[in-house]
């Protein structure tokens, strides 16, 4: 027998609604006794992004299950940092925060790297690969694909409602509360591993004649050997490290 239920979504989950549905009851049709959980992934809201549920007025864990006529009420995760308590439903984010980001986001990855961030992407990962790293490495899962973020074993994730890398960031500074966190030009913006400073007779044979004869001081990844030093990309860099800190 066929049953209807009826929900409401709050906030940021709307962004995951078609336009028709946002702010407003949704009737779902069901057979049994589905888990609320599994009728909220249905309506195309991933559970990562889920701070609470109330059913008929009663706070719910995701594995409760739905009533005819039920109404369901659900309510998004919240920026941390801002509130003492998460939400019974928000796992916390590990800190420090590390990231696994899908095939899309590469500039993303580079910039998060640059920040400090252990951020690990490859182009050839696919959804099932990147949820597996996301749980046995404790990383938060960062994506534009809403179905990578319902895969079961994601538990800290978030949806990138932009698709410009400069917004992205700014999205994830704010919903993971980084800010505290950064620690520039730390990492490797190409594979991830640390930088160390290194003397420049180390590296002498890695440098461009022009970068030999006008710079002194130089940093080294200790992965992929790739050479850093102050000229005018760490400069760029830098001006955009104050402007993030101008937002805040």
């Amino acid at each position: 027998m066929e049953h209807t239920a009826h929900l409401l979504f709050h906030g940021a989950l709307n962004d995951f609604l078609p336009k028709y549905d946002r702010g407003q009851w949704v009737t779902y049709r069901f057979t049994g006794a589905p888990a609320v959980k599994d009728v909220v992934e249905a309506c195309n809201v991933p559970h990562p992004e889920i701070g609470s549920i109330a059913v008929n007025g009663r706070k719910v864990p995701f594995s409760q299950p739905v009533q005819p006529n039920g109404k369901v009420e659900v309510y998004p995760a919240v920026a941390e940092g801002t509130i003492d308590v998460l939400p019974p439903l928000q796992i916390s984010s590990p800190v420090p925060a590390r990231f696994v980001l899908d095939v899309h986001l590469g500039k993303l990855v580079r910039y998060l790297r640059l920040l400090g961030f252990d951020t690990c992407y490859e182009n050839h990962y696919d959804d099932q690969t990147i949820a597996q790293i996301a749980a046995q490495e404790q990383r938060i899962v960062l994506t534009r694909d809403i179905g990578l973020l319902k895969i079961k074993t994601v538990q800290c994730g978030y949806w990138l409602r932009s698709q410009q890398w400069e917004k992205q960031l700014r999205e994830v500074l704010h919903r993971f509360h980084l800010m505290p966190q950064l620690q520039p030009f730390t990492r490797c913006m190409g594979c991830n591993g640390l930088i160390k400073e290194v003397e420049k007779k180390v590296v002498m044979s890695l440098l461009p004649p022009k970068t030999k004869q006008f710079f002194h001081t130089f940093y080294q990844c200790t992965h992929c050997k790739r050479v850093y030093w102050k000229g005018s990309h760490f400069d760029k860099m830098q001006r955009f490290l104050d402007r993030l800190s101008m937002d805040e």
